[in-house]
C-alpha cells in the first residue's frame, strides 16, 4: 500500500474530527450514570472506553510531539507503511465480528468510577492530535520514527504510529456506541 502523505494526514484528521463530533454531540449530552453502566461485570462502560484512550494518549501524544519537533526531515510525497506498523494499525480497525484483545493492566480502567472530566480530557487530546497532524505535514512520515507503548526498543514510522493511534480510537469509539446501545 502506498498513499499520498497529504491524503493520509487528511484522512486521519477527518477521522479525528468525526470522533470529536461524536463525543461532543452524544457523550457530553448523555447522563453520567448511563456512561458508567456496563453490559456485563467484566466489560467496560462508555467512560472506561474513553479513559482507556486517554491512558494511551498520555504516552503517544508526548512521544509523537517530541519526534515531530526533533525531526530534521523534509516531507515526502508518498507514505509506504512498514510491515510491523501496518500490521499494528490494521489490527486496531474494528471488524464486523468483534475481535476482542487483551489490554495491558496499566491501560485497563475496568471498575473505575469516572466522571465526565474523562470526556473533556479526551477532547483536549484530540485537539492536540489534530495540531500534531498539521505539523506532520512538514516532515517525512517514514524517516521520522516513534517508540511504541509496549517497548521503547521497537520503533515505527510516524505515519504508522499515527494510523495505529487513530484506528485504536475508532475501535473504542465503536465500542462506546455498542455499550450505549446495550445498557
Amino acid at each position: 500500500m502506498k498513499i499520498s502523505s497529504s491524503q493520509l494526514i487528511s484522512e486521519l484528521k477527518s477521522i479525528t474530527q468525526s470522533n470529536i463530533q461524536y463525543i461532543e454531540t452524544i457523550l457530553q449530552k448523555t447522563d453520567q450514570e448511563e456512561l458508567n453502566q456496563r453490559t456485563s461485570e467484566n466489560s467496560w462502560s462508555a467512560l472506561e472506553c474513553i479513559e482507556h484512550l486517554n491512558l494511551y494518549d498520555c504516552f503517544y501524544i508526548p512521544e509523537i510531539s517530541k519526534r515531530i519537533h526533533a525531526s530534521k526531515t523534509s516531507p515526502k510525497a508518498t507514505f509506504s507503511p512498514g510491515i510491523l506498523g501496518n500490521y499494528f494499525a490494521k489490527s486496531m480497525l474494528p471488524k464486523e465480528k468483534s475481535n476482542a484483545m487483551k489490554t495491558f493492566k496499566a491501560m485497563n480502567p475496568i471498575h473505575s468510577r469516572l466522571d465526565k472530566n474523562v470526556i473533556k480530557k479526551f477532547i483536549e487530546g484530540q485537539q492536540q492530535l489534530l495540531n500534531l497532524l498539521d505539523k506532520a505535514k512538514d516532515i517525512d512520515l517514514e524517516k521520522t520514527k516513534t517508540s511504541i507503548s509496549i517497548s521503547k526498543l521497537i520503533k515505527l514510522k510516524l505515519g504508522d504510529t499515527l494510523r495505529f493511534v487513530i484506528y485504536h480510537q475508532v475501535r473504542h469509539i465503536e465500542q462506546v456506541k455498542k455499550v450505549l446501545r446495550n445498557v
